[in-house]
């Protein structure tokens, strides 16, 4: 291939890297730390919760079914048999895998909801596929806790069973 005015040689130097913590605009993505900054990071976040707690249906369903799921496991470790780490490790992160879906689901609605009030198609499906992100995530919760609970619910059912 020969060089023309049209197709110039390659630049052997490489790309310079940036050190900035910037973008590239003129726009701060990053602050420092501060102790102060981190305490407002909470409070944002438990703002975010709140909202997601009482705008949401879902997420009310999904706070019983979070109450009910510990609640059980509870029983279940007291009566049958105590849950080891591993157990409760897994029971607490399919909880969270629900709620991680289920706030980042509100955040895209909200979000597009605040860019495009009106009906859009796009919109429509990045929605749904959020909608569906938390569908999946309850569906292995629910098999998460079915491999947890339905064992020791059938051996205290059997021993409830056999003292008559």
């Amino acid at each position: 291939m020969t060089n023309s005015p049209t197709n110039p040689p390659p630049d052997p130097s490489p790309v310079p890297r940036r050190v900035t913590r910037r973008v590239d605009t003129d726009v701060r993505y990053a602050s420092p730390f501060t102790v102060v900054g981190r305490i407002k990071s909470l409070r944002h976040a438990g703002r975010g919760m709140w909202f997601v707690l009482w705008s949401q249906h879902n997420a009310w369903l999904h706070a019983v079914a979070t109450v009910l799921a510990v609640a059980l496991a509870a029983v279940l470790h007291v009566t049958v048999r105590p849950f080891g780490a591993g157990e409760w490790a897994d029971l607490v992160l399919a909880i969270l895998v629900v709620w991680v879906a289920e706030t980042f689901n509100t955040g895209l609605e909200v979000l597009a909801d605040g860019i495009e009030p009106e009906r859009h198609p796009v919109i429509k499906i990045a929605k749904d596929v959020a909608a569906a992100a938390v569908l999946l995530a309850a569906i292995g919760a629910f098999a998460v806790g079915a491999i947890l609970f339905v064992p020791q619910i059938l051996t205290l059912l059997k021993d409830l069973w056999a003292a008559g």
